[in-house]
């Protein structure tokens, strides 16, 4: 493969390639969710991703010592 030929096919594996665009419109929300309903949200989320966590490395010595 010649210099040039090498050259063309970086410059055109470099060129800007077009990508779709989505159609996103920004209205308002069709229902209002209140604070009190968002604190409860995260505080579900919270609790049950950390939950498990925080209860194996609080028993993690109990899993060590176990004897079977």
């Amino acid at each position: 493969m010649s210099l040039p030929a090498a050259c063309r096919l970086l410059r055109s594996t470099l060129r800007t390639q077009l990508v779709p665009v989505a159609n996103l419109s920004s209205k308002p929300a069709k229902h209002v969710i209140s604070g009190v309903d968002k604190a409860i949200a995260m505080t579900a989320f919270f609790v049950a991703i950390l939950g498990p966590s925080g209860w194996v490395l609080s028993h993690l010595e109990d899993y060590k010592n176990k004897k079977d």
